[in-house]
């Protein structure tokens, strides 16, 4: 990180398997937007390596950014795997996968990693919802169960496909700090689909979205400054 000390930064994203636009698929310009942004946490939705005999997307993405990483294959084929990544500058002391799948959904789970800060240890909670609003307000309930039970500093962050603000409101009195920020679809959005979430409040410095990330997927890029010094 070449910054300053007392300040880290984190990332989500949607990558919408590494096909942009055009509907070519090009992972090249998902990590050349992700380098620019120097970001020390990462969390990437829709990895898919299906159809991908060589350089397998996980694999290349922790070549090319050199991060600690965890994943969540939430479809497992024949021909390789669907899921959600989190990757970490720092290493991760512990990692652990939550299942928040519902009955004849897709899977979904979440991803939960002990990060090894300068300054101490942080809470990072990765995951990718559902669409519908029963099957979100069950994953809903279950990550309130899993965050209530955290003591110290967390950040939620993914593709949340909120529609109903099932988790805005669950989350309000728990993690109280909100990326407020319209991602999809990208071209033109509308929709406060990805974000993040954290506590406590005040350790956001700012959070944006970068435009650029158009180019590569149907979501925008979120991004977030923290301060160590409040976080702590």
């Amino acid at each position: 990180m070449t910054r300053w000390n007392d300040r880290f930064r984190v990332l989500t994203w949607n990558i919408h398997a590494g096909i942009g636009p055009d509907r070519k698929y090009d992972l090249d310009r998902v990590i050349n937007l992700i380098r620019q942004h120097e970001p020390d946490i990462i969390a990437l939705q829709e990895v898919d390596s299906r159809g991908r005999s060589h350089a397998l997307p996980l694999e290349t993405l922790k070549t090319a950014l050199g991060h600690h990483a965890a994943e969540a294959r939430t479809i497992v084929a024949p021909d390789g795997h669907y899921g959600h990544v989190l990757m970490s500058r720092w290493p991760m002391r512990t990692t652990m996968l939550h299942d928040l799948s519902v009955n004849r959904r897709e899977p979904r789970f979440a991803i939960e990693a002990n990060v090894g800060l300068p300054d101490g240890a942080l809470t990072v909670i990765a995951t990718h919802l559902g669409l519908g609003y029963a099957e979100c307000q069950q994953q809903v309930a279950r990550l309130v169960d899993i965050i209530a039970r955290l003591e110290g500093r967390v950040i939620l962050m993914g593709d949340f496909n909120d529609w109903h603000r099932l988790l805005r409101r669950a989350m309000r009195p728990l993690l109280p700090g909100r990326s407020n920020l319209k991602t999809f679809p990208a071209r033109y959005p509308v929709l406060e689909l990805d974000g993040l979430y954290w506590r406590p409040a005040e350790a956001a410095i700012g959070w944006w979205l970068d435009p650029a990330g158009r180019q590569s997927s149907d979501h925008l890029p979120v991004l977030a400054d923290f301060s160590m010094t409040e976080m702590a």
